[in-house]
């Protein structure tokens, strides 16, 4: 049997896994009733394998918000502000909760792993910058705001 083929497949299946370690995210409201506080963003987690963004970037979304994820190999470096928080279990299906309970170990992940978000659009990024620090995140702007 012709060990290349599997060895080349496999190889493939690794490269793109490693590529895909970000999620690009469009934000739309769905009605004019709903504000909507996050337009476009990207995150990346840190200190776990690439392949942990998978589950939080589908689009599978119920909320009154119509969100478009797309996995890319890294986000863009035009960002407006970034937002650096620890990256907890629930992290991993939804990159808002970052909040730690005091007390409470959390998830067994390493102790350097974190979340970052980049913003590139929002309609108010003071808002996002309250929910970030508000989470136990650190939020630095890109340029003089």
């Amino acid at each position: 049997m012709n060990l290349r083929l599997p060895m080349f497949l496999m190889l493939c299946f690794t490269f793109s896994n490693a590529l895909a370690a970000a999620c690009d995210v469009y934000t739309h409201s769905q009605s004019d009733q709903v504000p909507v506080v996050e337009q476009h963003t990207c995150y990346t987690y840190e200190g776990v394998p690439s392949d942990a963004i998978d589950w939080s970037c589908s689009n599978e979304n119920k909320d009154m918000m119509n969100t478009k994820k797309t996995k890319i190999a890294q986000c863009a470096g035009d960002y407006t502000a970034v937002c650096k928080a620890t990256l907890t279990q629930e992290a991993l299906a939804n990159p808002h909760a970052t909040a730690k309970v005091p007390g409470h170990a959390g998830a067994m992940l390493p102790s350097n792993s974190g979340v970052v978000t980049y913003h590139y659009a929002a309609e108010d990024l003071k808002q996002a910058k309250i929910d970030c620090e508000k989470d136990g995140g650190q939020w630095t702007w890109q340029s003089a705001q």
